[in-house]
């Protein structure tokens, strides 16, 4: 499944996280620094145990 997601801030990446382990294809879709942030380092992901996931090479495309 291909999947767009505008909003990857705190509640957004963690559900952009679980999708991407579910094997789904996920687009993010920002701008600005954070676009910029995404697709140098990724996309951190801090779990409830503390424990930071990160998402490399994050698919972000430039929103309006």
């Amino acid at each position: 499944m291909n999947i767009a997601v505008i909003g990857s801030g705190g509640v957004g990446g963690f559900y952009d996280l679980k999708l991407v382990q579910a094997g789904h294809d996920v687009t993010f879709v920002a701008r600005g620094a954070h676009l910029k942030a995404m697709r140098e380092a990724g996309l951190p992901i801090e779990n409830e145990s503390g424990v930071i996931v990160s998402l490399h090479r994050a698919d972000a495309r430039a929103r309006g």
